[in-house]
């Protein structure tokens, strides 16, 4: 997004830590780790500047960390605001739904696949009580097959 009008990946990235300060995944760990790593895994994934940014801003509509005003205002590509959009799960959608909008929008798929990649990490699982750690692998297997993604390592 270098040589644009838009915010930079560093601007981005200070932005959604700001935006999520205070807050704290299901572990109690500061939730910046978790948009960092998901970041990363998009990077690793070989996923561009704007899925990375995306990455970043993921989780920043469904927390109300930031507004959707803000996002269709920001300095951000339209394809990260697509991006974000699709990733944003809305209260009582059921998951067809939202995978289905994650699969129609372009470079949302690997952003996501870097999140769960993420949240299923065992090494994460593992810090909560039995009942959620299930709930959750659970979810995340089903996310995984509506996504046509393999199962991780």
């Amino acid at each position: 997004m270098t040589g644009t009008p838009y915010l930079t990946l560093a601007e981005i990235e200070a932005l959604a830590v700001a935006a999520h300060a205070g807050q704290t995944d299901k572990a109690g760990r500061p939730y910046a780790e978790h948009l960092r790593a998901v970041a990363e895994g998009v990077r690793a994934r070989g996923g561009g500047e704007r899925q990375i940014a995306a990455a970043w801003l993921h989780d920043s509509v469904e927390d109300a960390a930031l507004s959707s005003a803000w996002l269709a205002e920001a300095a951000l590509p339209r394809e990260v605001k697509d991006m974000v959009l699709a990733l944003t799960k809305r209260p009582g959608e059921e998951l067809e739904s939202y995978t289905g909008r994650i699969l129609a929008t372009p470079g949302a798929l690997l952003v996501k696949e870097a999140d769960l990649a993420h949240n299923a990490d065992p090494a994460r699982l593992a810090l909560l009580d039995p009942p959620t750690r299930d709930r959750l692998t659970a979810k995340y297997a089903r996310v995984r097959a509506l996504l046509g993604l393999t199962p991780p390592n």
